[in-house]
């Protein structure tokens, strides 16, 4: 089967299973993912079946939306509740002082990658770096919280639901949100409730594809590709769909209408999906970006 499937990710489990698991049940080890989740964990992951998985890098949409639970007064060499203790403080903060510091990050900002995390130096995992006690410089990099608020507060323990760029950490604005208030902070939980466009809402957990397994349904939760990847649609002629799936490049003069540079969903005149195409910047040619095979 080829196509993306939406998971709710559960806790405990790392993607790499996750993902081989959802590949069992739909019978199949050719799986991939468009960005990993924590053991610690759950929600939106987007799963990519057989020759889908060559589309991955083509989906548009990279924003994501998270809920997370932190502890304050506490920090940790992971930056969350499983880590090692560094430090214990004294809390006396209000819940106005906190959302006000939960606000001001909203925007651009600058943040630290933290050391348990899949960056790569010089081949090498920072985590798997991390494990082994190093501790190596890291750039800062520059992300965008375009939405953040403060949605529960208890007695030390806080949630905030962030809407995000990729390659935000979500552990480590939490440290910086403790470290503006002077008291520490830890993430306890996490749940990304929105990624490439879909909605947790629009997900299934494990159990429930197995059932749907069981009751002859698992294809309903099957996204087709060009349903998930939707980009401005070129339909072309028979002659030219059989160039076009054999990798050969179109004149767009051909098409009719004026062609703007980007990438295209292909379509034959029959109304099938054939991949996507990209129109070059001379607008002279639709090029082979990747040829679908269903």
């Amino acid at each position: 089967m080829t196509g993306f499937v939406f998971l709710d990710k559960e806790e405990g489990m790392t993607s790499f299973v996750a993902a081989k698991r959802l590949g069992r049940i739909f019978e199949t080890k050719k799986v991939g993912h468009t960005g990993t989740l924590d053991p610690m964990a759950t929600g939106v992951m987007v799963i990519a079946m057989e020759h889908s998985t060559r589309f991955i890098e083509l989906i548009d949409n990279h924003d994501k939306a998270y809920r997370a639970r932190f502890l304050l007064g506490r920090t940790t060499d992971t930056l969350d509740i499983t880590g090692k203790i560094l430090s214990e403080r004294e809390v006396n903060v209000s819940r106005d002082e906190v959302e006000r510091a939960v606000l001001s990050f909203k925007g651009d900002v600058m943040q630290l990658p933290p050391m348990y995390s899949a960056i790569k130096k010089d081949g090498v995992r920072l985590y798997e770096l991390a494990r082994q006690g190093i501790e190596i410089e890291r750039e800062e990099r520059k992300v965008s919280i375009s939405s953040i608020s403060l949605t529960d507060a208890s007695e030390k323990e806080y949630e905030i639901e962030v809407y995000c760029s990729k390659g935000t950490y979500i552990r480590s604005l939490i440290s910086d949100i403790g470290e503006k208030l002077g008291t520490g902070a830890v993430m306890t939980s996490l749940r990304r409730i929105k990624a490439n466009g879909v909605n947790i809402d629009s997900c299934h957990t494990l159990g429930e594809l197995e059932k749907m397994k069981e009751e002859g349904t698992l294809s309903e939760a099957l996204m087709p590709v060009d349903s998930f990847i939707k980009y401005p649609e070129i339909r072309v002629t028979a002659p030219q769909a059989k160039r076009f799936s054999n990798g050969g490049g179109l004149d767009i003069n051909r098409f009719g209408g004026k062609k703007e540079p980007g990438l295209y969903n292909v379509y034959s005149p029959e109304g099938r999906f054939l991949g996507i195409g990209e129109i070059d910047g001379e607008r002279t040619e639709l090029k082979v970006k990747r040829v679908f095979v269903g």
